[in-house]
């Protein structure tokens, strides 16, 4: 087995620091545009993994329009390594980020600019946009193909399993981070609800992707790739037989458990409810009683200034006819 088969199973493992990285670089270089930045990933290479621990930006412009013209200063990156060099020696280039969100034509190009500070580099896509779900990393690396016999050795990326790791301070700092995301009112079941919204949502997205890649395979649009193939049969193998009785059963029974404890909550929930509220008319209906008894002193002077208004009008329309009575007899 050479050397390119043997990285096909090395997993590239992201650490937090380096996506806080990408995003404040993306944020600062091409927030809200369709521009894409790029840098080069620090960490170490092992074995069957490469530990990415850190990262820095790179000056980095292309022509959407035209692939083939695009600029990286290299002699940027030289120096940036170099200073990385002397604070840390434990990290050494590993490989490129992009921001994607998929990749482009001259990412090829890039991978043999990077090939000139390591072997075999590894290059991930960061997917910074908020409202994607699942892992917003995936990694690929450079290897040779040819389609078929007697063709030219083709540069193509093939994927590489990608996953997410900390280390404990990263861990304190990220749970740090997530005081100010997280909103504190939410219930723990309201958040595993819309984590279990989000899951379902990239595997749908994941289906799709596999029915369309299946899809173009049959109309002819794309060559068959037998590793997908056995892929997506290992992951329909794996689901499980929903027809067996006793599986069906169980998941009945389990049902039924879980709506008997919503059930008896809600109970308890409303009995505890009216059982403060029969406490609270116990605790003030003193207060009660005084609040009447006031609002029905105040009815009852309400009632006595009213029958004296209408006496002092009466007696006073009385007085104005006998002076008017007066006047007449004397006239």
């Amino acid at each position: 087995m050479d050397d390119t088969e043997k990285n096909n199973h090395v997993e590239v493992v992201i650490h937090p620091l380096v996506l806080l990285s990408v995003v404040d670089h993306y944020n600062r270089v091409a927030r809200d545009t369709r521009k894409r930045v790029i840098g080069v990933l620090l960490g170490q290479r092992f074995k069957d993994s490469v530990d990415v621990t850190n990262s820095f930006a790179i000056p980095f412009e292309e022509d959407l329009r035209d692939p083939s013209v695009w600029f990286l200063d290299h002699n940027y990156l030289e120096n940036m390594w170099w200073m990385f060099k002397r604070v840390n020696t434990g990290e050494n280039i590993v490989g490129f980020y992009s921001s994607g969100p998929k990749i482009r034509e001259n990412d090829l190009d890039i991978d043999k600019l990077i090939r000139r500070f390591t072997d075999l580099p590894v290059f991930v896509i960061i997917d910074v946009r908020p409202d994607i779900d699942g892992l917003p990393t995936t990694a690929y690396q450079a290897v040779e193909e040819v389609e078929r016999e007697g063709d030219k050795i083709n540069m193509v990326f093939k994927h590489m399993p990608c996953s997410i790791d900390a280390t404990e301070p990263e861990e304190v700092g990220v749970e740090h981070l997530l005081r100010d995301v997280n909103d504190p009112t939410t219930s723990t079941l309201s958040n595993r609800i819309r984590e279990k919204i989000r899951s379902l949502g990239a595997l749908h997205e994941k289906i799709f992707e596999m029915r369309r890649y299946l899809e173009n395979v049959v109309e002819g649009k794309l060559p068959i790739n037998h590793q997908i193939s056995y892929n997506i049969q290992a992951i329909f193998n794996l689901v499980p037989n929903l027809d067996r009785e006793d599986l069906i059963r169980a998941m009945l029974v389990e049902s039924n458990d879980l709506h008997l404890v919503i059930y008896l909550s809600s109970l308890i929930r409303c009995v505890a409810s009216l059982h403060d509220l029969v406490d609270n008319k116990i605790e003030f209906q003193d207060l009660d009683e005084v609040l009447d008894d006031i609002a029905r002193d105040k009815a009852k002077e309400d009632d006595e200034k009213e029958k004296r208004l209408e006496g002092g009008e009466g007696e006073e329309e009385k007085s104005n006819g006998q002076d008017g009575s007066q006047m007449n007899i004397e006239g």
